[in-house]
């Protein structure tokens, strides 16, 4: 029993000093700067949403990782402003089809 017992404390020993020298060379490995009580970094724009908005954008960590429903908003989001601008990209398309084929109209008058 005693040779169990001092066999348990090495091996508890032994994986504390192996904990805290990984803890010592590899550290807490990168970290954002702390947010003000109360604050949630998810914000985006009400109007028009551009690159760097994105880039800006950080969720914050839950016990097990993201919020799920600030990833689903932030998401959804941006996929309601792809649409808005794909559909004004088509309509601008079409105008210019539409102008060069007066164009062309007028030229063989």
């Amino acid at each position: 029993m005693g040779t169990a017992l001092i066999y348990l404390i090495v091996v508890v020993a032994v994986a504390a000093v192996l904990f805290g020298l990984a803890a010592a060379v590899f550290g807490r490995g990168e970290e954002l700067a702390p947010l003000a009580p109360g604050a949630t970094p998810t914000r985006l724009p009400a109007g028009e949403i551009d690159g760097e908005d994105v880039r800006e954008l950080r969720f914050p960590q839950a016990v097990r990782g993201y919020r799920m429903a600030e990833v689903d908003w932030v998401l959804d989001r941006l996929a309601d402003e792809l649409d808005r601008t794909g559909m004004e990209r088509d309509g601008l398309l079409a105008r210019v089809a539409e102008l060069e084929s007066v164009a062309a109209r007028k030229e063989e008058q």
